[in-house]
Protein backbone atom coordinates (compact mmCIF):
# COMPACT_ATOMS: atom_id res chain seq x y z
CA UNK A 1 0.00 0.00 0.00
CA UNK A 2 1.28 3.51 -1.28
CA UNK A 3 1.34 5.32 1.53
CA UNK A 4 1.06 9.73 1.53
CA UNK A 5 1.19 12.52 3.76
CA UNK A 6 -2.48 13.54 2.90
CA UNK A 7 -4.69 11.74 0.13
CA UNK A 8 -7.71 14.37 -1.36
CA UNK A 9 -10.28 12.85 -2.89
CA UNK A 10 -12.12 14.78 -5.49
CA UNK A 11 -10.19 17.02 -8.00
CA UNK A 12 -12.94 19.70 -8.30
CA UNK A 13 -12.92 23.24 -7.09
CA UNK A 14 -12.14 22.36 -4.02
CA UNK A 15 -9.57 19.60 -4.15
CA UNK A 16 -7.85 21.38 -6.61
CA UNK A 17 -6.81 24.20 -4.33
CA UNK A 18 -5.93 21.74 -1.36
CA UNK A 19 -3.43 19.69 -4.01
CA UNK A 20 -2.39 22.69 -5.16
CA UNK A 21 -1.59 24.13 -1.69
CA UNK A 22 -0.63 21.11 0.90
CA UNK A 23 2.04 19.79 -2.03
CA UNK A 24 3.36 23.77 -2.00
CA UNK A 25 7.29 23.40 -0.83
CA UNK A 26 7.38 19.77 -0.92
CA UNK A 27 7.34 19.09 2.59
CA UNK A 28 4.20 16.81 2.12
CA UNK A 29 3.67 14.05 -0.50
CA UNK A 30 -0.24 14.38 -1.54
CA UNK A 31 -2.35 12.33 -3.22
CA UNK A 32 -5.15 13.94 -5.30
CA UNK A 33 -7.99 11.05 -6.24
CA UNK A 34 -10.48 12.18 -9.13
CA UNK A 35 -13.28 9.81 -10.91
CA UNK A 36 -12.91 11.68 -14.09
CA UNK A 37 -10.58 12.38 -16.89
CA UNK A 38 -8.74 15.30 -17.82
CA UNK A 39 -9.89 18.65 -18.67
CA UNK A 40 -7.75 19.00 -22.01
CA UNK A 41 -10.90 19.71 -24.30
CA UNK A 42 -11.71 22.53 -26.44
CA UNK A 43 -15.92 22.13 -25.49
CA UNK A 44 -14.20 23.09 -21.48
CA UNK A 45 -11.24 25.99 -22.56
CA UNK A 46 -14.35 27.48 -24.85
CA UNK A 47 -16.53 29.39 -22.37
CA UNK A 48 -19.70 28.71 -24.30
CA UNK A 49 -19.00 24.80 -24.70
CA UNK A 50 -20.81 24.49 -21.42
CA UNK A 51 -23.39 23.66 -23.21
CA UNK A 52 -22.22 20.83 -24.59
CA UNK A 53 -20.29 19.20 -21.49
CA UNK A 54 -23.97 19.90 -19.77
CA UNK A 55 -24.81 16.74 -21.38
CA UNK A 56 -21.67 14.51 -21.83
CA UNK A 57 -21.30 12.06 -19.79
CA UNK A 58 -17.11 12.00 -20.05
CA UNK A 59 -16.97 15.10 -17.88
CA UNK A 60 -20.43 14.45 -15.97
CA UNK A 61 -21.81 12.65 -13.69
CA UNK A 62 -24.89 13.45 -15.31
CA UNK A 63 -27.25 12.62 -11.85
CA UNK A 64 -30.80 12.53 -11.88
CA UNK A 65 -33.07 13.47 -8.97
CA UNK A 66 -35.62 11.75 -6.91
CA UNK A 67 -39.51 12.92 -7.81
CA UNK A 68 -39.80 16.14 -6.65
CA UNK A 69 -43.20 16.52 -5.43
CA UNK A 70 -43.77 20.68 -5.58
CA UNK A 71 -42.33 20.52 -8.65
CA UNK A 72 -45.42 18.16 -10.21
CA UNK A 73 -42.92 14.99 -9.10
CA UNK A 74 -40.86 15.95 -12.01
CA UNK A 75 -37.18 13.98 -11.93
CA UNK A 76 -34.76 16.68 -12.22
CA UNK A 77 -31.36 16.50 -13.95
CA UNK A 78 -28.57 17.31 -11.99
CA UNK A 79 -25.19 17.67 -14.08
CA UNK A 80 -21.91 17.54 -11.65
CA UNK A 81 -18.28 17.64 -13.06
CA UNK A 82 -16.63 14.88 -13.29
CA UNK A 83 -13.34 15.78 -14.80
CA UNK A 84 -10.62 17.69 -13.24
CA UNK A 85 -11.72 20.74 -11.76
CA UNK A 86 -15.69 19.12 -11.37
CA UNK A 87 -18.14 21.19 -11.48
CA UNK A 88 -15.75 24.54 -12.14
CA UNK A 89 -14.70 23.18 -15.80
CA UNK A 90 -18.67 22.83 -16.96
CA UNK A 91 -20.51 25.78 -15.17
CA UNK A 92 -21.22 29.04 -16.39
CA UNK A 93 -18.35 30.86 -14.93
CA UNK A 94 -20.37 33.81 -13.22
CA UNK A 95 -17.95 34.74 -10.74
CA UNK A 96 -20.12 35.51 -7.54
CA UNK A 97 -18.98 35.52 -3.86
CA UNK A 98 -22.03 36.01 -2.26
CA UNK A 99 -24.11 38.65 0.19
CA UNK A 100 -21.73 39.32 3.07
CA UNK A 101 -24.62 38.74 5.78
CA UNK A 102 -24.38 34.73 3.96
CA UNK A 103 -21.23 34.27 5.61
CA UNK A 104 -21.92 36.29 8.68
CA UNK A 105 -24.83 33.58 9.41
CA UNK A 106 -22.29 30.90 8.91
CA UNK A 107 -20.46 32.58 11.95
CA UNK A 108 -23.42 32.68 13.90
CA UNK A 109 -24.35 29.25 12.99
CA UNK A 110 -21.65 28.39 15.62
CA UNK A 111 -18.29 28.57 13.19
CA UNK A 112 -15.96 31.17 14.19
CA UNK A 113 -13.93 32.40 11.65
CA UNK A 114 -16.05 32.16 9.18
CA UNK A 115 -18.02 35.22 8.78
CA UNK A 116 -17.70 38.06 5.96
CA UNK A 117 -14.58 40.06 7.64
CA UNK A 118 -12.87 36.68 8.25
CA UNK A 119 -13.31 34.66 4.63
CA UNK A 120 -12.42 38.25 2.51
CA UNK A 121 -8.94 37.51 2.79
CA UNK A 122 -9.05 34.35 1.24
CA UNK A 123 -11.81 35.88 -1.70
CA UNK A 124 -8.76 38.46 -2.27
CA UNK A 125 -5.74 35.75 -2.14
CA UNK A 126 -7.78 34.04 -4.26
CA UNK A 127 -8.04 36.13 -7.03
CA UNK A 128 -6.45 38.79 -9.76
CA UNK A 129 -8.92 40.84 -10.40
CA UNK A 130 -9.23 43.37 -13.12
CA UNK A 131 -10.12 46.41 -10.71
CA UNK A 132 -6.37 45.83 -8.95
CA UNK A 133 -5.60 45.51 -5.14
CA UNK A 134 -8.06 47.38 -2.65
CA UNK A 135 -10.19 46.96 0.23
CA UNK A 136 -12.29 44.11 -1.70
CA UNK A 137 -10.06 42.55 -4.58
CA UNK A 138 -6.62 41.04 -4.46
CA UNK A 139 -4.15 41.07 -7.76
CA UNK A 140 -2.40 38.41 -7.16
CA UNK A 141 -4.21 35.13 -6.55
CA UNK A 142 -4.66 32.41 -9.42
CA UNK A 143 -7.97 32.75 -10.43
CA UNK A 144 -8.28 35.39 -13.11
CA UNK A 145 -11.20 37.28 -13.35
CA UNK A 146 -12.61 39.16 -16.28
CA UNK A 147 -14.73 42.53 -16.40
CA UNK A 148 -16.72 41.94 -19.31
CA UNK A 149 -19.19 44.62 -19.38
CA UNK A 150 -17.73 46.73 -22.66
CA UNK A 151 -18.34 43.38 -24.46
CA UNK A 152 -22.47 42.30 -23.54
CA UNK A 153 -24.99 42.27 -25.88
CA UNK A 154 -26.57 45.83 -26.16
CA UNK A 155 -29.51 44.18 -24.30
CA UNK A 156 -28.12 44.08 -21.58
CA UNK A 157 -28.31 47.71 -21.13
CA UNK A 158 -31.86 47.73 -21.96
CA UNK A 159 -32.20 45.31 -18.86
CA UNK A 160 -30.12 47.78 -16.56
CA UNK A 161 -32.38 50.47 -17.61
CA UNK A 162 -35.23 48.76 -16.78
CA UNK A 163 -33.73 47.95 -12.94
CA UNK A 164 -32.90 51.46 -12.58
CA UNK A 165 -36.40 52.89 -13.64
CA UNK A 166 -37.49 50.24 -10.60
CA UNK A 167 -35.53 51.64 -8.36
CA UNK A 168 -33.19 48.85 -8.51
CA UNK A 169 -29.32 50.77 -7.85
CA UNK A 170 -26.50 49.87 -10.43
CA UNK A 171 -23.75 48.38 -9.29
CA UNK A 172 -20.35 48.33 -11.18
CA UNK A 173 -19.21 45.57 -8.38
CA UNK A 174 -20.74 42.60 -7.38
CA UNK A 175 -18.01 41.43 -6.03
CA UNK A 176 -17.23 44.37 -4.30
CA UNK A 177 -18.70 47.63 -1.98
CA UNK A 178 -22.53 47.23 -3.34
CA UNK A 179 -23.17 43.44 -3.64
CA UNK A 180 -26.78 44.34 -4.38
CA UNK A 181 -28.32 45.81 -7.77
CA UNK A 182 -28.24 45.33 -10.59
CA UNK A 183 -25.08 44.81 -13.33
CA UNK A 184 -22.98 42.97 -15.46
CA UNK A 185 -21.57 39.57 -14.12
CA UNK A 186 -18.22 39.40 -13.67
CA UNK A 187 -16.38 36.09 -14.64
CA UNK A 188 -13.65 33.67 -14.57
CA UNK A 189 -12.32 33.60 -17.75
CA UNK A 190 -9.09 34.91 -19.21
CA UNK A 191 -8.40 35.79 -23.00
CA UNK A 192 -10.79 34.04 -24.37
CA UNK A 193 -10.74 30.95 -21.95
CA UNK A 194 -11.87 29.41 -18.98
CA UNK A 195 -10.52 29.40 -15.67
CA UNK A 196 -11.02 26.80 -13.06
CA UNK A 197 -9.26 25.41 -10.41
CA UNK A 198 -7.99 22.77 -12.38
CA UNK A 199 -6.31 25.29 -14.75
CA UNK A 200 -5.32 27.95 -12.19
CA UNK A 201 -4.29 25.67 -8.91
CA UNK A 202 -3.78 22.72 -10.12
CA UNK A 203 -1.84 22.94 -14.11
CA UNK A 204 1.08 24.88 -12.39
CA UNK A 205 1.19 22.30 -9.12
CA UNK A 206 1.04 18.93 -11.80
CA UNK A 207 5.28 19.08 -12.22
CA UNK A 208 5.52 18.83 -8.71
CA UNK A 209 7.61 15.28 -7.05
CA UNK A 210 5.52 15.24 -4.47
CA UNK A 211 1.98 15.80 -5.72
CA UNK A 212 0.44 12.31 -7.54
CA UNK A 213 -2.86 12.79 -9.80
CA UNK A 214 -4.78 9.61 -10.03
CA UNK A 215 -6.96 10.46 -12.87
CA UNK A 216 -10.45 8.05 -13.49
CA UNK A 217 -9.80 6.84 -10.32
CA UNK A 218 -13.35 6.54 -8.24
CA UNK A 219 -13.12 6.54 -4.28
CA UNK A 220 -14.74 3.18 -2.95
CA UNK A 221 -14.58 3.67 0.78
CA UNK A 222 -12.32 5.56 3.68
CA UNK A 223 -10.92 3.03 6.16
CA UNK A 224 -10.53 3.73 9.60
CA UNK A 225 -8.26 2.68 12.17
CA UNK A 226 -8.91 3.12 16.13
CA UNK A 227 -10.96 6.08 15.28
CA UNK A 228 -8.51 7.68 12.60
CA UNK A 229 -9.18 7.68 8.99
CA UNK A 230 -6.32 5.63 7.60
CA UNK A 231 -6.54 4.91 3.79
CA UNK A 232 -8.71 5.37 1.11
CA UNK A 233 -9.73 2.18 -1.29
CA UNK A 234 -10.15 3.33 -4.92
CA UNK A 235 -10.96 1.87 -8.39
CA UNK A 236 -8.87 2.81 -11.50
CA UNK A 237 -9.10 0.91 -14.45
CA UNK A 238 -10.74 -2.07 -13.62
CA UNK A 239 -8.61 -2.58 -10.82
CA UNK A 240 -8.73 -2.27 -6.48
CA UNK A 241 -6.26 -0.17 -4.92
CA UNK A 242 -5.43 1.52 -1.87
CA UNK A 243 -3.80 4.21 -0.66
CA UNK A 244 -2.43 5.04 3.10
CA UNK A 245 -2.85 8.13 4.60
CA UNK A 246 -0.39 9.31 7.28
CA UNK A 247 -1.83 12.95 8.56
CA UNK A 248 -5.22 13.04 7.16
CA UNK A 249 -8.05 12.12 4.39
CA UNK A 250 -9.68 15.26 2.86
CA UNK A 251 -12.99 14.71 1.42
CA UNK A 252 -13.56 17.14 -1.59
CA UNK A 253 -15.94 15.36 -3.95
CA UNK A 254 -18.83 18.27 -4.50
CA UNK A 255 -22.11 17.96 -2.06
CA UNK A 256 -23.67 14.51 -3.55
CA UNK A 257 -20.73 12.34 -3.39
CA UNK A 258 -18.79 13.49 -0.19
CA UNK A 259 -22.28 12.50 1.98
CA UNK A 260 -22.04 9.49 -0.33
CA UNK A 261 -18.39 8.62 0.77
CA UNK A 262 -18.77 8.81 4.37
CA UNK A 263 -22.08 6.84 3.99
CA UNK A 264 -20.33 4.08 2.35
CA UNK A 265 -17.36 4.27 4.56
CA UNK A 266 -19.86 3.94 7.51
CA UNK A 267 -20.27 7.75 8.79
CA UNK A 268 -23.97 8.84 8.64
CA UNK A 269 -27.24 7.54 10.66
CA UNK A 270 -26.88 4.38 11.96
CA UNK A 271 -29.89 2.72 11.64
CA UNK A 272 -29.79 3.32 7.67
CA UNK A 273 -26.51 2.08 7.44
CA UNK A 274 -27.48 -1.25 9.45
CA UNK A 275 -30.51 -1.11 6.69
CA UNK A 276 -27.62 -1.39 3.80
CA UNK A 277 -25.31 -3.89 5.59
CA UNK A 278 -22.83 -1.56 6.05
CA UNK A 279 -20.32 -1.73 9.58
CA UNK A 280 -21.05 1.84 11.20
CA UNK A 281 -17.85 3.74 12.59
CA UNK A 282 -19.51 6.60 13.65
CA UNK A 283 -23.60 7.43 13.77
CA UNK A 284 -23.65 10.75 12.45
CA UNK A 285 -27.34 12.07 11.79
CA UNK A 286 -26.77 15.38 9.52
CA UNK A 287 -24.61 12.93 6.60
CA UNK A 288 -25.95 13.97 3.52
CA UNK A 289 -29.04 16.05 5.33
CA UNK A 290 -29.62 19.80 5.01
CA UNK A 291 -29.58 19.41 1.21
CA UNK A 292 -29.95 23.27 -0.30
CA UNK A 293 -30.40 24.30 -3.92
CA UNK A 294 -31.35 27.36 -5.93
CA UNK A 295 -34.30 26.40 -8.10
CA UNK A 296 -34.81 29.15 -11.04
CA UNK A 297 -37.61 29.57 -13.64
CA UNK A 298 -37.09 31.45 -16.74
CA UNK A 299 -39.15 33.73 -18.51
CA UNK A 300 -39.45 33.61 -22.33
CA UNK A 301 -40.03 36.91 -24.54
CA UNK A 302 -40.05 37.14 -28.29
CA UNK A 303 -38.21 40.62 -29.43
CA UNK A 304 -38.46 43.37 -31.56
CA UNK A 305 -35.00 43.92 -31.89
CA UNK A 306 -31.86 41.61 -32.61
CA UNK A 307 -30.67 39.12 -29.95
CA UNK A 308 -28.03 36.19 -29.68
CA UNK A 309 -30.27 34.17 -31.27
CA UNK A 310 -29.58 36.39 -34.35
CA UNK A 311 -26.31 35.59 -34.49
CA UNK A 312 -26.11 31.81 -33.40
CA UNK A 313 -29.08 30.24 -34.82
CA UNK A 314 -28.66 30.35 -38.58
CA UNK A 315 -25.29 28.36 -39.88
CA UNK A 316 -23.58 31.24 -41.08
CA UNK A 317 -23.79 32.47 -37.89
CA UNK A 318 -21.92 29.80 -35.97
CA UNK A 319 -18.98 29.82 -38.47
CA UNK A 320 -18.74 33.50 -38.02
CA UNK A 321 -18.88 33.17 -34.11
CA UNK A 322 -16.52 30.64 -34.69
CA UNK A 323 -13.79 32.08 -36.94
CA UNK A 324 -14.21 35.40 -34.75
CA UNK A 325 -13.14 33.45 -31.58
CA UNK A 326 -10.29 31.15 -33.08
CA UNK A 327 -8.66 34.49 -34.56
CA UNK A 328 -9.71 36.83 -31.70
CA UNK A 329 -10.73 35.07 -28.65
CA UNK A 330 -13.66 37.06 -28.61
CA UNK A 331 -17.38 37.04 -29.42
CA UNK A 332 -20.28 35.47 -28.22
CA UNK A 333 -18.22 32.01 -27.71
CA UNK A 334 -15.67 34.00 -25.33
CA UNK A 335 -18.64 34.70 -22.95
CA UNK A 336 -21.39 32.95 -21.04
CA UNK A 337 -24.86 33.22 -22.28
CA UNK A 338 -25.42 34.51 -18.38
CA UNK A 339 -24.85 38.93 -18.88
CA UNK A 340 -26.43 40.49 -16.65
CA UNK A 341 -28.03 40.25 -13.70
CA UNK A 342 -29.52 41.70 -9.99
CA UNK A 343 -30.02 40.88 -6.66
CA UNK A 344 -33.13 42.25 -5.07
CA UNK A 345 -35.28 42.80 -2.30
CA UNK A 346 -38.46 42.11 -3.31
CA UNK A 347 -40.24 43.88 -0.14
CA UNK A 348 -39.04 46.87 1.72
CA UNK A 349 -38.70 45.30 5.08
CA UNK A 350 -35.78 42.41 4.14
CA UNK A 351 -32.59 43.06 5.72
CA UNK A 352 -30.98 41.81 2.82
CA UNK A 353 -31.67 40.14 -1.00
CA UNK A 354 -34.40 37.39 -1.40
CA UNK A 355 -34.00 37.53 -5.30
CA UNK A 356 -31.22 36.78 -7.24
CA UNK A 357 -32.30 37.77 -11.88
CA UNK A 358 -30.68 36.73 -14.56
CA UNK A 359 -30.95 37.87 -17.78
CA UNK A 360 -29.71 36.50 -20.88
CA UNK A 361 -29.58 37.75 -24.05
CA UNK A 362 -30.87 34.31 -26.15
CA UNK A 363 -33.86 32.39 -25.92
CA UNK A 364 -34.45 28.38 -25.77
CA UNK A 365 -37.71 28.48 -25.02
CA UNK A 366 -38.25 25.33 -28.66
CA UNK A 367 -34.72 23.76 -28.94
CA UNK A 368 -34.09 23.07 -25.14
CA UNK A 369 -36.04 19.95 -23.98
CA UNK A 370 -35.44 17.86 -21.10
CA UNK A 371 -31.49 17.84 -19.96
CA UNK A 372 -30.32 19.25 -23.23
CA UNK A 373 -29.06 22.77 -23.14
CA UNK A 374 -28.33 23.47 -26.50
CA UNK A 375 -26.27 27.07 -26.07
CA UNK A 376 -25.12 26.96 -29.62
CA UNK A 377 -28.39 26.47 -31.19
CA UNK A 378 -30.65 29.29 -29.64
CA UNK A 379 -34.71 29.89 -31.13
CA UNK A 380 -34.93 30.32 -34.66
CA UNK A 381 -36.65 33.65 -33.64
CA UNK A 382 -35.07 36.72 -31.69
CA UNK A 383 -35.63 36.73 -28.17
CA UNK A 384 -34.38 37.02 -24.45
CA UNK A 385 -35.04 35.50 -21.62
CA UNK A 386 -35.32 36.57 -17.50
CA UNK A 387 -34.82 34.12 -14.84
CA UNK A 388 -35.12 34.25 -10.73
CA UNK A 389 -34.68 32.27 -7.82
CA UNK A 390 -34.47 32.60 -4.11
CA UNK A 391 -31.34 33.38 -3.10
CA UNK A 392 -31.56 31.70 0.48
CA UNK A 393 -33.99 29.33 0.05
CA UNK A 394 -35.23 27.55 3.51
CA UNK A 395 -36.04 24.03 1.75
CA UNK A 396 -33.83 21.22 2.77
CA UNK A 397 -33.51 17.87 1.11
CA UNK A 398 -31.00 15.12 0.96
CA UNK A 399 -28.46 13.05 -0.41
CA UNK A 400 -28.45 9.29 0.83
CA UNK A 401 -27.15 5.93 -0.40
CA UNK A 402 -29.47 4.06 -2.94
CA UNK A 403 -27.33 1.13 -2.67
CA UNK A 404 -24.23 0.12 -0.52
CA UNK A 405 -22.24 -0.42 -3.91
CA UNK A 406 -20.37 2.41 -4.25
CA UNK A 407 -21.02 2.55 -8.14
CA UNK A 408 -24.90 3.21 -7.70
CA UNK A 409 -25.60 6.58 -7.78
CA UNK A 410 -27.11 7.99 -4.75
CA UNK A 411 -30.26 9.07 -3.84
CA UNK A 412 -30.84 12.88 -4.38
CA UNK A 413 -33.96 14.48 -2.97
CA UNK A 414 -34.45 17.95 -3.63
CA UNK A 415 -37.83 18.67 -1.44
CA UNK A 416 -38.20 22.13 -3.38
CA UNK A 417 -40.49 24.56 -2.85
CA UNK A 418 -41.46 22.96 1.20
CA UNK A 419 -41.79 26.22 2.49
CA UNK A 420 -44.39 28.87 2.81
CA UNK A 421 -41.47 31.46 2.86
CA UNK A 422 -40.06 29.71 -0.40
CA UNK A 423 -43.45 29.81 -2.29
CA UNK A 424 -44.08 33.39 -1.17
CA UNK A 425 -40.88 34.38 -3.27
CA UNK A 426 -42.46 32.75 -6.34
CA UNK A 427 -44.73 35.23 -6.29
CA UNK A 428 -42.31 38.03 -5.71
CA UNK A 429 -40.18 36.58 -8.14
CA UNK A 430 -42.68 36.56 -10.58
CA UNK A 431 -43.85 40.35 -9.84
CA UNK A 432 -40.51 41.67 -10.42
CA UNK A 433 -39.97 40.23 -13.59
CA UNK A 434 -42.67 41.22 -15.13
CA UNK A 435 -42.32 44.41 -13.61
CA UNK A 436 -39.02 44.95 -15.57
CA UNK A 437 -40.69 43.53 -18.58
CA UNK A 438 -43.29 45.99 -18.07
CA UNK A 439 -40.58 48.87 -17.69
CA UNK A 440 -39.96 51.30 -21.13
CA UNK A 441 -37.02 50.12 -21.47
CA UNK A 442 -37.47 46.47 -22.15
CA UNK A 443 -41.30 46.97 -23.08
CA UNK A 444 -40.05 49.01 -26.31
CA UNK A 445 -38.15 45.90 -27.19
CA UNK A 446 -40.62 42.83 -26.15
CA UNK A 447 -42.90 41.78 -28.86
CA UNK A 448 -44.65 38.90 -26.80
CA UNK A 449 -43.76 37.26 -23.40
CA UNK A 450 -43.80 33.60 -25.14
CA UNK A 451 -43.56 31.69 -21.50
CA UNK A 452 -45.31 31.38 -19.33
CA UNK A 453 -47.73 33.90 -21.41
CA UNK A 454 -50.54 36.87 -20.34
CA UNK A 455 -52.53 33.23 -19.15
CA UNK A 456 -50.49 33.13 -16.40
CA UNK A 457 -51.55 35.80 -14.11
CA UNK A 458 -53.33 34.40 -11.03
CA UNK A 459 -50.90 33.84 -7.85
CA UNK A 460 -52.49 29.91 -8.09
CA UNK A 461 -51.24 29.58 -11.89
CA UNK A 462 -47.61 31.34 -11.18
CA UNK A 463 -47.31 28.93 -8.69
CA UNK A 464 -49.23 26.05 -11.33
CA UNK A 465 -46.59 27.19 -13.73
CA UNK A 466 -43.14 27.46 -11.56
CA UNK A 467 -44.20 23.64 -10.27
CA UNK A 468 -44.30 22.78 -14.26
CA UNK A 469 -41.23 24.54 -15.69
CA UNK A 470 -38.75 25.38 -12.81
CA UNK A 471 -35.18 23.73 -12.14
CA UNK A 472 -32.16 23.49 -10.50
CA UNK A 473 -29.72 26.02 -10.94
CA UNK A 474 -26.93 23.24 -9.91
CA UNK A 475 -25.54 24.79 -6.79
CA UNK A 476 -26.17 21.79 -4.74
CA UNK A 477 -24.53 22.11 -1.03
CA UNK A 478 -25.09 22.00 2.57
CA UNK A 479 -24.99 18.05 2.68
CA UNK A 480 -22.16 17.89 5.24
CA UNK A 481 -22.41 21.10 6.89
CA UNK A 482 -20.33 23.04 9.26
CA UNK A 483 -21.54 23.30 13.11
CA UNK A 484 -21.42 22.92 16.38
CA UNK A 485 -24.03 20.63 17.27
CA UNK A 486 -22.89 16.99 16.48
CA UNK A 487 -26.55 16.13 15.35
CA UNK A 488 -26.80 18.74 12.72
CA UNK A 489 -23.55 19.08 11.72
CA UNK A 490 -20.98 16.59 9.95
CA UNK A 491 -17.59 19.08 10.46
CA UNK A 492 -16.64 21.21 13.07
CA UNK A 493 -15.41 24.96 12.12
CA UNK A 494 -12.00 23.62 10.77
CA UNK A 495 -13.59 21.24 8.94
CA UNK A 496 -12.95 17.83 10.66
CA UNK A 497 -15.56 15.25 10.68
CA UNK A 498 -17.28 15.05 13.89
CA UNK A 499 -15.88 12.60 16.40
CA UNK A 500 -13.22 11.09 13.71
CA UNK A 501 -9.57 11.98 13.85
CA UNK A 502 -7.49 12.45 10.45
CA UNK A 503 -10.85 13.44 8.16
CA UNK A 504 -12.01 16.57 6.90
CA UNK A 505 -14.69 17.70 4.23
CA UNK A 506 -13.78 20.42 2.33
CA UNK A 507 -16.25 21.00 -0.83
CA UNK A 508 -19.47 23.24 -1.20
CA UNK A 509 -21.07 20.46 1.66
CA UNK A 510 -20.05 21.74 4.18
CA UNK A 511 -22.11 25.53 3.69
CA UNK A 512 -24.39 25.45 6.48
CA UNK A 513 -26.63 28.10 4.23
CA UNK A 514 -26.13 28.49 0.79
CA UNK A 515 -25.02 31.70 -0.65
CA UNK A 516 -26.95 34.05 -2.25
CA UNK A 517 -24.91 33.75 -5.30
CA UNK A 518 -23.48 31.11 -7.44
CA UNK A 519 -21.39 28.75 -5.32
CA UNK A 520 -17.78 27.98 -7.48
CA UNK A 521 -16.16 31.12 -5.59
CA UNK A 522 -17.37 30.24 -2.37
CA UNK A 523 -16.12 26.62 -2.74
CA UNK A 524 -12.65 27.86 -3.61
CA UNK A 525 -12.76 30.40 -1.01
CA UNK A 526 -13.48 27.66 1.34
CA UNK A 527 -10.39 25.29 -0.01
CA UNK A 528 -8.40 28.38 0.22
CA UNK A 529 -8.90 28.66 3.84
CA UNK A 530 -9.02 25.18 4.86
CA UNK A 531 -5.77 24.56 3.15
CA UNK A 532 -4.54 27.29 6.12
CA UNK A 533 -6.43 25.25 8.50
CA UNK A 534 -4.55 21.87 7.86
CA UNK A 535 -1.05 23.34 7.55
CA UNK A 536 -1.62 24.89 10.90
CA UNK A 537 -2.62 22.10 12.63
CA UNK A 538 -0.11 20.19 10.47
CA UNK A 539 3.00 22.66 12.11
CA UNK A 540 1.23 22.23 15.48
CA UNK A 541 1.31 18.19 15.62
CA UNK A 542 4.76 18.62 15.12
CA UNK A 543 5.16 20.83 17.44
Amino acid sequence: MTGYDYIIVGAGSAGCVLAARLSAGGAHRVLLLEAGGSDRSPWIEVPIGYGRTFNDPRYNWMYETEADPALDNRRAFWPRGKVLGGSGSINAMVYVRGQPQDFDDWRAAGNPGWGWQEVLPYFKKLETHPLGPSAFHGADGPILVSDVSAAVHPLCHNFLEACASQGIARTADFNGAQPEGAGVWQVSTHNGRRVSSATAYLRPARARANLTVALKAQALRIRFQEGRACAVDYLQDGQSHSAAARREVLLAAGAINSPQLLELSGVGEGRRLHSLGIPVIVDRPAVGRNLQDHVAVSYFYRSRVRTLNNQLAPWYGKLRAALTYVFTRRGPLAMSVNQAGAFVRSRPELSQPNLHIYFNPASYSTTTLGAQRRLLQPDPFAGFLMSFNTCRPTSRGSVHLRSADPLVAPMISPNSLSTEADVRDVFDGARVLRQLAGAAALAKVIKAEREPGEKVQSDHEVLADFRRRAGSVFHACGTCAMGSDVHSAVVDARLRVHGIAGLRVVDASVFPNLTSGNTNTPTVMVAEKAAELILEDSRQAQG
